[in-house]
């Protein structure tokens, strides 16, 4: 709340007054000083609501052929300026107001202002004959720092009519298996390069309304650097959609590297095991095999036979497996009673536990506090589990099983060729490891459990 400042010429008044003295002259100073600062009244509740909308021009649904103004978004008080918003779309990574508003489909940087209480939009190049899709996404501060915690869309044309279709989905994570939380969704109209943008929620989820019927490609890009495009090293997939009336996608994101992946490390992982780790992800379709690998022992080149080449989660499994089989198998006792024992693994005579109960209902969920926006997305994490099972999950890591030990203190060198990364590059390259010393056990005969120290004997 900006305030009013003192006049030079009112405080050469109040001075005066007070040089004169007596009541009269304190009283009419403070006079004067009562009215020398307008603001809000001490007391009352403070304020702690939302900078709102109340305005925008264009307004939503408009059809403006001739509009060459910046589009205005006016709130209903002083919103927070958040500095480095002016000339956002930059190559950089963008800030403050520029990076709470999208507008699209854009070519080239948009300039976001601030005027005290209202946002001014336009891009770089101009109006062009095309549907505009504006969206302010939630975090605009007042002075207070009170946040907004909504966004709003505001769609225009400057020529075509607006359209009814609908494009939504799921932005996913194939590699890590999870969402991709906050994914840049961008569906570009073929035969187009430029496309309308939208954020998808804490969930992965999306929603891009009042398309054009067509054919879309549409992006889902994790924005590390949050310059709204899609970087080399950033993850991100598309889907080529026929648009009539709406669709539903599932993108699953993930780093298209274009330098061919290598083996970066190789580890004693047991006696008959080698884990190989690689400079990236491997397809999973194209999974290697013993013509790809083969494992040489030093200095003589020795040829080792390898059983079989496993995946790091196929390996993973086996070795859970074993150890619940491990276990699990019965102990056998011996019963000399000379009666059956139906259970080997249980004595005779032995009284059987009653069974667990079942474990008790989950707390119903707290309601949403009333007035209050929910605190995280919904995310049917059945259905998240249902899409990602539909690939197989890509792995750095691969697993040697050999047909043979390991020669303790004896140096390997794993050769590879064939390795193939998620967008096809092809990759090869030798890397070595050496067994280590195998520890040496306790042959002392000390009772098992006994922990107390026994000096060693003395001759008399």
């Amino acid at each position: 709340m900006a305030r009013s400042a003192r006049r030079p010429g009112r405080q050469a008044q109040i001075t005066r007054l007070l040089l004169a003295g007596g009541a009269a002259g304190a009283a009419g100073a403070a006079l004067l000083l009562a009215c020398a600062s307008v603001g809000t009244p001490p007391g009352g509740p403070p304020d702690k609501e939302p900078p709102k909308i109340v305005q925008v021009k264009p307004e939503s649904g408009a059809v403006v052929p001739t509009w060459k103004s910046s589009v205005v978004i006016q709130y209903d008080g002083v919103i927070d300026e958040m500095p480095g918003s002016g000339g956002g779309g930059s190559a950089g990574s963008m800030s403050g107001l520029a990076k709470l508003i999208l507008l699209s489909p854009v070519r080239g940087p948009v300039k976001v202002d601030w005027h005290r209480s209202s946002i001014s939009v336009k891009p770089k190049e101009g109006w062009k004959p095309r549907v505009y899709r504006l969206e302010i996404l939630p975090g605009i501060l007042d002075l207070r720092r009170n946040r907004s915690d909504s966004g709003k869309t505001v769609l225009f044309s400057t020529g075509p009519e607006i359209g009814h279709a609908r494009i939504g989905g799921i932005a996913l994570k194939w590699i890590e298996q999870t969402v991709l939380l906050r994914a840049l969704i961008e569906a570009v109209p073929l035969p187009d390069s430029v496309g309308y943008l939208t954020m998808a929620d804490s969930g992965g989820q999306f929603n891009l309304t009042n398309l054009q019927p067509g054919r879309y490609i549409v992006y889902a890009t994790a924005d590390d650097n949050s310059d709204r495009r899609r970087g080399l090293r950033e993850a991100y997939d598309s889907v080529e959609v026929t648009l009539d009336s709406t669709s539903n996608v599932a993108l699953f994101a993930f780093p298209h590297d274009t330098v061919p992946p290598r083996p970066r490390a190789a580890t004693f992982a047991d006696s008959i095991s080698v884990r190989v780790e690689f400079s990236q992800a491997l397809d999973p379709a194209k999974s290697l095999d013993t013509t790809h690998v083969h494992l040489i022992e030093l200095p003589d080149s020795t040829p080792v036979p390898i059983a079989q080449i496993l995946t790091q989660q196929q390996f993973d499994s086996l070795t859970a497996a074993a150890a619940r089989d491990t276990t699990r198998r019965p102990q056998m006792v011996h019963d000399t009673s000379g009666r059956p024992n139906i259970h080997p693994a249980v004595p005779p005579g032995t009284p059987v536990p009653p069974a667990a109960p079942p474990p008790p209902p989950p707390p119903p969920a707290r309601a949403a506090a009333q007035g209050r926006a929910p605190a995280k997305v919904y995310v049917d994490s059945t259905l998240v589990k249902q899409l990602l099972a539909q690939r197989p999950i890509p792995s750095d890591k691969i697993v040697i099983r050999l047909g043979q030990p390991l020669k303790p203190e004896t140096r390997y060198v794993v050769r590879i060729s064939g390795a193939t990364n998620l967008i096809g590059k092809k990759g090869a390259g030798d890397i070595g490891f050496t067994v280590p010393k195998p520890v040496a056990r306790d042959t002392t005969q000390r009772a098992r459990g006994d922990t107390t120290y026994h000096p060693p004997r003395t001759p008399p």
